[in-house]
């Protein structure tokens, strides 16, 4: 059965069409694109009601200096809210777990703890996190290899011997403990300050200053969020990415997941 899906995107340097032959290459797939901010209207529920799952791989809603608070506007925030009380699947990839920092309900969404600059995550101050490779340097884009952390889960069928990506990679500081968030698939790369870059929003005090604890080798991973289930992966930044096989199947069983009744009823803690 094809399913109905919606992509938002903007905010973020990307090869367009890569990206698109990701899902066009796929005959279970019916896509649908939209930029932001004319995202916004289309997610409003009235609008969204047709979309089996949605995919987040925007940037938006990032501070363009001190004084901006970066909010997002009220009717965006209620779309959102719809959203998660009727349990609709969201699938984050790369760049999207990064948005909208300063807006508390994405990072709650996402589950991540990624930090464009140094602040809070989970109760205590923490710095910045670091990255390597990406659009902006994408020759220190790093192979390494994804395991599955939590066999069985349906999101890695398939994938059970894990395999080799070419791929910008995160640091930053490791996930909580909870029953809200399942380690899918996990990296063989070294998570340690001296293979990353300092957070690319600091000043340049801070960057050269810059220390960050040993990260998490965490890179896919579930997330319940109201009752929507929210599959956040890291990976999934170019074309080499998005070429990838097994990356496409990761990609499709996770869209698979959480437009399911299973993922529902777990995101629902049934």
């Amino acid at each position: 059965m094809a399913l109905n899906v919606l992509v938002v995107s903007k905010g973020h340097a990307y090869d367009h069409n890569a990206f698109h032959a990701l899902f066009d290459a796929n005959p279970g797939l019916v896509t649908t694109f939209v930029e932001q901010p004319a995202a916004q209207v289309l997610l409003r529920p009235e609008n969204v009601a047709t979309y089996d799952a949605i995919v987040f791989y925007d940037m938006w809603g990032i501070p363009t200096g001190p004084a901006d608070t970066a909010q997002p506007p009220a009717d965006y925030v209620n779309s959102l809210r719809a959203l998660l009380e009727e349990g609709k699947g969201l699938v984050l990839l790369n760049h999207a777990l990064v948005q909208w920092p300063l807006w508390p309900m994405w990072r709650d969404l996402s589950g991540t703890t990624f930090r464009l600059t140094e602040g809070e995550v989970d109760g205590r101050m923490v710095p910045g996190s670091g990255y390597r490779g990406g659009a902006g340097e994408p020759n220190r884009n790093v192979t390494h290899r994804l395991s599955p952390a939590t066999p069985g889960h349906p999101v890695t069928v398939g994938l059970e011997g894990g395999f080799e990506i070419t791929d910008e990679v995160y640091l930053r500081t490791p996930l909580p403990a909870s029953p809200d968030i399942i380690p899918l698939l996990v990296s063989d790369y070294s998570f340690i300050r001296a293979n990353f870059n300092p957070p690319p929003l600091a000043s340049r005090a801070e960057q050269a200053a810059w220390t960050h604890e040993d990260g998490d080798n965490v890179i896919v991973w579930a997330r319940r969020a109201g009752n929507s289930p929210v599959v956040a992966c890291e990976a999934g930044d170019g074309p080499a990415a998005y070429a990838n096989p097994h990356f496409r199947r990761l990609l499709d069983n996770a869209l698979r997941w959480v437009a399911s009744e299973t993922g529902r009823d777990w995101a629902r803690g049934r």
